[in-house]
């Protein structure tokens, strides 16, 4: 997405910019997990549709059902990989419940197969094209994440409870950059991407050890609704007159949120560090009633 330049001898001015260096401001920064390899499987389905277009109708039918076997192939290889970046960026997770990359592969030896049947190709030819793509599929994106892990000795129950929160915590985070988009400020723009890079490490610590969720719903739930509330104001109010004081109070209200948030997690943390030295403790008085001496 094309972001407007800032600097120093650009419009904005010093004032806007170099305030404006947030603290960390790459912590969290990730990778699109999609990239082009993916992207680049739309492309053999727009081919088979010209290509099939010459082909009478039979041919015709067969491609076009290839094709669209190819394009809901690769739409499902999309999610997929967005759903083993998530799984594999989290301590705790389950396996994701809709294999879509082994579906996408199946589906890439569907359309491939209906390829060769729509230039003719025999039966024999055309099981052994799909069956050929479907196997190179696999060897370049691999399969999706079999077993949840993480999840020994987890309340189900209150992993279900964690999940339904952190989806609506995304969702709130979401509609704030949607907002935000509106503003144009590139500085309040970054600052919210720190922000909301606090948010998840409270999110990782909830999930980590559901137990926390009772003090970390508050958050979750009313401040970052209250948040996104926030955005859309600030967003409708700075689009319309450029007001540098809302602005800057939009901004207060992030470095509070900010360290609200982060006091949340350090002192979620040590509490369960302190629940851990309790438990140890208990332990040693226990193997000591039984005789088992510790060095």
């Amino acid at each position: 997405m094309a972001k407007r330049f800032g600097g120093k001898y650009s419009p904005q001015g010093a004032s806007d910019t170099e305030k404006s260096a947030p603290r960390g401001a790459f912590t969290g920064a990730k990778v699109d997990p999609v990239g082009a390899r993916a992207n680049l499987m739309f492309l053999p389905a727009i081919v088979l549709v010209f290509m099939s277009l010459v082909q009478g109708a039979l041919g015709l039918t067969f491609g076009l059902l290839g094709a669209a076997a190819m394009s809901l192939g690769a739409w499902l290889l999309r999610g997929g990989l967005i759903a083993e970046a998530a799984y594999h960026s989290r301590k705790v997770a389950r396996r994701p419940a809709l294999p879509r990359k082994c579906f996408a592969a199946a589906l890439a030896g569907i359309g491939t197969a209906l390829a060769a049947l729509s230039h003719d190709g025999g039966l024999v030819a055309a099981v052994l094209f799909g069956a050929a793509a479907t196997g190179l599929h696999l060897a370049a994106f691999g399969i999706d994440p079999l077993k949840s892990k993480g999840m020994e000795g987890i309340d189900t129950f209150q992993q279900d409870r964690v999940a339904k929160v952190v989806d609506e915590a995304e969702a709130h985070m979401a509609a704030m950059n949607d907002a935000l988009k509106r503003s144009g400020n590139l500085r309040v723009m970054t600052r919210m991407q720190q922000f909301q890079t606090v948010v998840r490490d409270l999110i990782r610590t909830v999930e980590d050890d559901p137990r926390d969720l009772t003090a970390a719903r508050k958050y979750l739930g009313v401040y970052l609704l209250g948040a996104r509330d926030a955005s859309v104001k600030f967003a409708d109010i700075y689009a319309r007159t450029q007001d540098t004081q809302a602005r800057d109070d939009y901004l207060s209200l992030l470095d509070d949120l900010e360290r609200n948030f982060t006091d949340r997690t350090k002192k979620m943390l040590l509490d369960d560090h302190s629940d851990l030295t309790v438990e140890i403790e208990v332990l040693r008085d226990r193997l000591q009633r039984e005789g088992v001496r510790l060095d």
